[in-house]
This record gives C-alpha cells, structure tokens and sequence, in this order.
C-alpha cells in the first residue's frame, strides 16, 4: 500500500532542524503523556496532504497540530485551517510560526486551546478532518468529532498502525472489535498507507498507518446511537461470549437477550466479531417496544 505522490514543492516545510530549533525556543521536549510525536520530513507531509484529497475551498480541522509540520502543508492546500491544541505552549507558538513561515495565510488560521475530546463549537465550520492522533486517544478523539461535528464529510487521520487496522476492519476480522463497528455508524472507513518510524521525532516504536474516512447516513433504525453503541459494548466486552450470553446484561437475562437476537434476525449463538453494524443495530432496536 502506497501514498499517492505529492505534487511538486512549492513552499518550504518545516525539517529536524526547524522543528527542533523552534521546539528550543520555547522549552518543549516531546511527552508520552500527550502522545507526542513531530513530523520532521516534508515530503511525508507533502503526501499524507495529497492522500487527505483536500479540496482548495475546505476548512479543515487539525487535532495536534504541535509545531507546526502538517499545519503548514494543510494551509498550503485548504482555504482554512482550524488547529485544535492541548498544550499551551505549543497553542501561543503555532500562529507565530505560521506567520514565518506562510505570512499570506497567517488569517486563514485559527488556533483553539482545547482538549479535542471536549471540543463542541469552532470557529468555522469543518469540512475535513487530516490530523496526526495522539496514540493513546485516537479513537475515542474520531468518534467524538465524526459525532459534534456532522459537517466532516471525509478525513484522513494518522494513528499507531495496530489502531488503524482496528478502525478499518470488518467482521470477521480479528482486529474487528469496538473501534470498527462505532467507526462504520458514521463513515466508510479504509487503510491508506503506513508511515515509518524514522520520519517523526522522538522516533515511535511502531510504524503509524493511515485512515481515510468518508461520511455516510448512519444505518436506518429506530434506536438512537447511544442505543445501539450500548450493544455494541456489551457485545465486545467479552468478545469470546456468544451474543446470547454477552448481552444477558444488557437485555435483561439470557432468555431476553435470545429473544431480541431472534427478532433482528441474528444467530444467539454468534459472536459480536461476525455481525455488521446494521445486525448491531436491528439488535438495538427489538428492545424497543412498538408504540401502537
């Protein structure tokens, strides 16, 4: 699997050397604990933006946008960029290296100080979402945005490879499990590429992958998803559980949760890795009584 190749450099992007000097400037070392990792080669930029397929009209919206690395490339490529950042540190430091470095589209720039998992309300709207995830909240931080913010109509985000494959899999997979199924309520999702260790600084220990999402309606049911995601979680909770012994919690008991299994047309015997997320949610809704 290989990125698409970029088009041909126009404007500098930030290298090691740029991106260590600037992160001396302000005394910011790399932390595990905000999942860090700095980007330091351009033409890795260059490609995860052309793989974004970005459109020259967007807002799009980065989460982590740290020193800058992808910043520079998006705005080179969208109209907008919003940059949701942590630390603040590195939140003061972002506009003043975008007007360095890109003085033309230093206003088409804005920078929110913000957790990404509390974030409701931007100051533009988004259309796409490119960003480079911190590992350790990659995919609770897709579900919430792809949830407050239905105007992402597709996106591109860079997480630890294992991750990706869990957010692109499906059933029957072994990596399909929770990640996959909440992912496919609110988009088609697939691999794009991997990314080596050696581009990033510090170095990670594991290659990072791509994914690329396209939104798509959610399937047709009379639960809500906060319904439905309930089954979903109890069915991965134990994951070697037959769904009938699995949702007995849920549903009320193991008859129940039989009965509600026969009525979506779905095997009590089964396990929660084999069914789609449509199965997940005529499960969800034979719980609901009909209103007459």
């Amino acid at each position: 699997m290989t990125l698409p190749q970029p088009s041909p450099a126009t404007q500098p992007l930030l290298g090691a050397t740029e991106i260590r000097r600037l992160a001396e400037e302000i005394g910011v070392r790399p932390t595990k604990t905000l999942g860090q990792n700095f980007v330091i080669d351009g033409n890795t930029i260059r490609r995860i933006v052309a793989a974004a397929k970005v459109d020259p009209a967007e807002t799009v919206l980065e989460v982590g946008p740290g020193l800058g690395s992808l910043t520079l490339g998006l705005l080179d490529a969208a109209a907008r960029v919003v940059a949701v950042e942590i630390d603040p540190v590195l939140a003061a430091k972002l506009p003043s290296t975008v007007q360095a470095f890109r003085p033309d589209q230093a206003a088409n720039l804005d920078v929110v100080l913000s957790d990404a998992m509390r974030v409701t309300e931007l100051p533009a709207v988004p259309t796409a979402l490119v960003a480079n995830l911190p590992y350790n909240v990659a995919v609770p931080v897709v579900l919430h945005l792809l949830e407050h913010f239905p105007s992402l109509n597709h996106g591109l985000v860079m997480v630890q490879d294992e991750v990706a494959d869990r957010m692109v899999a499906g059933p029957g997979s072994k990596t399909y499990g929770v990640p996959s199924v909440k992912g496919a309520w609110y988009s088609q999702m697939r691999k794009a590429g991997v990314i080596g260790m050696n581009v990033f600084w510090p170095a990670p220990k594991i290659s990072s992958g791509l994914v690329e999402f396209t939104r798509r309606e959610p399937p047709v049911t009379r639960a809500s998803r906060q319904e439905v995601f309930a089954v979903i979680d109890a069915a991965f909770a134990q994951r070697r559980k037959t769904l009938r012994a699995a949702l007995a919690g849920w549903a009320g008991g193991a008859a129940e949760a039989e009965k509600y299994l026969r009525i979506a047309g779905v095997d009590p015997s089964a396990r929660g890795e084999v069914i789609d997320v449509h199965a997940f949610a005529r499960i969800a809704e034979a719980k609901i009584p009909l209103v007459a």
